[in-house]
């Protein structure tokens, strides 16, 4: 009831005969797994309905740690080492959101896509938060509980940490194939 009166008692000026449209972003975790792309198909056939709609694709790579620890002393990577596989990432990653682009060119959607490095669990989360995401959409491997203590989840972490709503998409389940 207060808002309507408060519309009611709106300035003129305010009231505008020219909508305004407000941009969402739907932001998708993407890796190498299946189940994140499982997840982009998902949103992309049951979320995007509306042109106005964005979707930025985050691929977080793990940094690379220069340091060997073999059985015996500590080895250093030289600086050529540390290069290449810098670059190996980039163009994993870049090669991960390429397919994740043509997913959506299929689906006629405009995609953004970002690259960054660290811990994919802390990224997505403060990506999400710096770019006001409206809605985040994650894969989940569907592990059980132990595995998931001892490995780590992404969409666990996030579903606790993000601070914007949260979409898990559970793998579909396996069809048995008919002999």
């Amino acid at each position: 009831m207060e808002a309507e009166t408060s519309a009611a008692n709106a300035p003129a000026s305010a009231a505008s005969d020219t909508p305004v449209t407000m941009k969402k972003m739907i932001m998708v975790a993407i890796d190498e797994s299946e189940e994140s792309f499982y997840a982009l198909k998902w949103a992309l056939d049951n979320l995007i309905n509306d042109p106005s709609i964005i979707i930025t694709l985050i691929n977080v790579q793990l940094p690379f740690t220069p340091m060997v620890y073999p059985a015996g002393p500590v080895v250093f990577a030289t600086p050529t080492v540390v290069e290449a596989v810098k670059k190996g990432q980039h163009e994993n990653a870049t090669r991960i959101l390429s397919r994740a682009l043509h997913l959506c060119k299929q689906k006629m959607v405009k995609a953004e896509t970002l690259i960054l490095d660290g811990d994919p669990k802390d990224m997505i989360c403060q990506a999400a938060h710096e770019l006001h995401a409206d809605l985040l959409v994650v894969g989940s491997r569907g592990l059980g509980k132990i595995k998931r203590a001892f490995l780590g989840s992404v969409s666990d972490y996030c579903a606790h940490h993000v601070q914007c709503p949260i979409l898990i998409v559970k793998p579909s389940k396996k069809i048995p194939k008919s002999s």
